[in-house]
């Protein structure tokens, strides 16, 4: 029997090509690197080190008179101890505001970005200093940008019941006679897709990973492949095995797949695997008509399960391990702060005059 293939399988072959193509605009050296971290990263992080790295040697070269006609391929290992702290303060500047050579499109950096950024180079530095191939590592010598705590964002749960209703009926009277007649279309498919976000809090990436075989409804599970590539079954309740089984039943059995996706749960419109944009394309555009206040995104549907669950349960170990974080702190940092209702028992609390 042929192997399957699977997403990840095709998103791994994906990301080693596209590295394969960043390596060629790098340095010679910098391959040393990306085999010593091969075992022990994903071909997506790995990616997101030569995008980074990339930016890194950009920088040197608009920046240092020096190297104003090198080529990024020109760089030797020995740039790498001429760096100094003063020259990575500069290089966290450059990243809130730079050009992007080839097209020229300006690019800008928040502080999440620009931590990243800086993290990707201090492991880069952290790799050839172990080896004894550098002799200074700067990157140790400049503070990482303190990111500033922000409220969750996620739906209530009035907004939650509100948005499924949406989908379910299609009649909110801000449609358009397209919109309606193209979510009549396609309402199964994304009552089941948005049902299932809600009800177990799996990543987007992962939603759109599942295959067909991956669905479970023996024991109301689905396997997903987490961050790192560990497999594990999630759980769902009954609203979950419901919408899936009246989509599995009804659209996606009337649906006849392009060759190379017949595997998929998920169907676009081109009868293809769903993609992480159409994702969050759908849940944006019905956020839209439950919300105008709040920026709603898949992750954001996570972020309202992972809430939902904490409130319920109160146990925020159970939280991250359904959740898939391998730390329980970043579960803390989001799930155990007070609650808006919380905030506003407080508003009440203290009475300034007597009545």
């Amino acid at each position: 029997m042929e192997k399957r293939v699977t997403y990840h399988d095709q998103t791994d072959l994906s990301n080693t090509i596209k590295l394969r193509t960043v390596l060629k605009t790098l340095p010679d050296f910098t391959r040393d690197f990306f085999r010593g971290i091969s075992t022990t990263t994903s071909t997506n992080t790995r990616c997101k080190y030569a995008y980074d790295l990339r930016i890194f040697f950009q920088f040197l070269i608009q920046a240092n008179p020096e190297f104003r006609d090198y080529r990024i391929s020109d760089f030797t290992i020995d740039v790498l101890d001429q760096v100094t702290a003063l020259d990575l303060e500069e290089y966290v500047e450059y990243l809130k505001a730079y050009r992007e050579p080839v097209q020229g499109r300006m690019i800008t950096n928040g502080e999440k970005g620009i931590k990243r950024k800086l993290s990707s180079l201090r492991t880069f530095y952290a790799y050839y200093y172990r080896h004894e191939m550098i002799k200074t590592n700067p990157t140790l010598q400049v503070d990482m940008p303190k990111l500033h705590k922000k409220d969750i964002i996620r739906l209530d749960a009035d907004e939650v019941a509100r948005m499924l209703d949406l989908i379910e009926t299609g009649t909110d009277a801000q449609m358009s006679d397209h919109q309606k007649s193209y979510c009549e279309k396609y309402r199964t498919r994304d009552l089941a897709i948005v049902t299932l976000l809600l009800g177990t809090g799996i990543r987007v990436s992962e939603c759109v990973g599942l295959d067909i075989e991956d669905v479970d409804f023996h024991n109301n599970g689905v396997r997903v492949v987490r961050k790192g590539g560990n497999e594990m079954m999630v759980y769902f309740g009954e609203e979950v095995a419901e919408a899936l089984h009246n989509y599995i039943d009804g659209d996606r059995c009337a649906t006849e797949p392009v060759a190379g996706h017949e595997h998929a749960l998920f169907f676009s419109s081109q009868r293809k695997r769903i993609g992480v944009k159409t994702v969050e394309n759908l849940v944006k555009k019905y956020a839209r008509q439950i919300t105008s206040t709040k920026k709603i995104t898949p992750h954001k549907l996570r972020s309202t399960y992972g809430t939902a669950l904490y409130q319920e349960t109160g146990d925020i170990y159970l939280v991250a391990d359904v959740l898939g974080h391998k730390d329980v702190n970043t579960t803390k940092t989001h799930y155990a702060a007070m609650s808006d209702s919380r905030r506003r028992k407080a508003a009440k609390a203290v009475h300034l005059r007597e009545d």
